[in-house]
């Protein structure tokens, strides 16, 4: 498979990768594990479906240079611009969106400019605002750049978005329970990892292709299942 470029306007790129079926995952990048490069497109496998019969899914996969956390003022035009090519050439029915902390923040930001069906969000701050609550640290060589907030805490999406969140709990409590609950927002607790471990640990176990699979399909039962099976437990049910 070989990535179209879409979109390019700096600070925000977005690939194409396409494929069969009704469905559409939008994949976002996290900081990248390189300070000096740009992020590289993450979640190809899964946004694809590779391994699974959906595959190959098509799927979009955002880059942010900057490490903005969806502030750039680009952030809406960059989606609405890609998003209008893929329908213009097959219809959508639903679509997803897939991200790892900066990434999961800005799949959670994305629902407020996009039509998600449902969000699947790895380790998401809820804010890294230098005023913020929970303070963070760990991102201030990127964050301490960001001149406007347009999101000062992660935006929360609309009920008719299927929301699952996840974080390790060793490092990422204080990010993790200022999140609301409701209805719509399943909150996922992994007791024994880390912020940087969670996503592997998925990856390993096979159960993130699952999870993307069970969320796309609306299948609360087995998403829970394969994420009980991984480690997770029920926000409501954990106790720290």
């Amino acid at each position: 498979m070989q990535f179209e470029r879409l979109h390019h306007s700096a600070p925000y790129s977005v690939d194409f990768l396409d494929g069969t079926g009704e469905d559409l995952v939008i994949a976002f990048s996290s900081i990248g594990h390189d300070a000096a490069r740009p992020p590289s497109p993450e979640f190809v496998a899964t946004a694809t479906g590779r391994g699974t019969p959906a595959h190959p899914r098509r799927a979009l996969f955002v880059v942010d240079t900057h490490r903005s956390w969806a502030n750039d003022p680009g952030f809406a035009a960059a989606l609405r611009t890609a998003l209008e090519q893929v329908t213009a050439r097959r219809p959508v029915r639903r679509v997803a969106a897939v991200g790892l902390s900066m990434g999961a923040f800005s799949a959670l930001a994305a629902t407020q400019v996009l039509k998600i069906d449902t969000v699947l969000a790895l380790g998401p701050q809820y804010s890294v605002a230098p005023d913020g609550i929970p303070p963070e640290k760990r991102w201030v060589r990127w964050t301490c750049r960001i001149t406007h907030f347009r999101w000062p805490t992660a935006p929360v999406p609309p009920e008719s978005c299927w929301t699952i969140l996840c974080h390790g709990a060793r490092d990422d409590l204080a990010q993790a329970l200022p999140f609301p609950q409701a209805d719509h927002i399943d909150h996922l607790i992994f007791p024994e990892l880390g912020h940087s471990e969670l996503a592997p640990h998925l990856k390993a176990r096979g159960g993130l292709s699952g999870m993307m699979e069970a969320a796309l399909a609306g299948d609360r039962r087995r998403l829970l299942r394969i994420s009980s099976a991984a480690g997770g437990v029920r926000r409501e049910k954990f106790s720290p």
